[in-house]
This record gives C-alpha cells, sequence and structure tokens, in this order.
C-alpha cells in the first residue's frame, strides 16, 4: 500500500489531495477519504497538500496510526452497510461520494 489517509481526515475531508491527485485515487466516504491502494502511483503529490497533516507514505505512518493502512485498504474490499465491495472502480471521479466508510470509521 502506497499512500494512507489516517484518522486525522476524519469529519474533516479538505478535499486538496482529491484535486492534487493525478490518479485520481482518492475516494470520498461519509466521514473521511480514503486512498485505493491498487491505484495509487506513489508519486506523493496528496501528501504535502493536505493541512491535517493526515496522509502518509505506508513505510512512514506514525505507530499510532498503523490500523489506517488496513483500514483504507479494507475500504476497498469490504462489505460495507449492505453495499457491494468498491474494489478497484478506476478513477473517484465518476464514483462521486460514497456516502459510506468503514465500519471502524463510521462507529
Amino acid at each position: 500500500m502506497p499512500y494512507v489517509i489516517t484518522q486525522a481526515c476524519l469529519d474533516v475531508m479538505d478535499k486538496s489531495c482529491m484535486e492534487e491527485c493525478p490518479a485520481d485515487c482518492i475516494y470520498e466516504g461519509d466521514r473521511m477519504l480514503y486512498i485505493q491502494p491498487d491505484e495509487c502511483v506513489e508519486c506523493g503529490r496528496c501528501e504535502p497538500v493536505c493541512p491535517q497533516i493526515s496522509i502518509f507514505h505506508h513505510e512512514d505512518l506514525p505507530a499510532e496510526a498503523e490500523q489506517s493502512q488496513r483500514v483504507n485498504a479494507e475500504f476497498f474490499t469490504l462489505e460495507i452497510a449492505g453495499a457491494e465491495p468498491l474494489g478497484s472502480p478506476g478513477g473517484a471521479r465518476k464514483v462521486g461520494r460514497v456516502g459510506r466508510d468503514h465500519p471502524e470509521v463510521g462507529a
């Protein structure tokens, strides 16, 4: 998994990272944003524009945010609220706001 969005994004969702991402791999949940790990090209352009300092390369995740790597990945693979997993939809713009979150975020 390349870049990871941590819980610092929770209920903030500035979205400047979405505008900066050339791979269009940052998806909008209900309360936070998520990076699709298979679509991320590791360019790193999202990290410096995040005013919340909530985006890290997976190798640089602070210890207290390590669960965020799993949460980001599972957001795309889990059936959430009865909806099919997103998988790798190929671009956040065409999907739009997903409107749900990983169970650990939504709680």
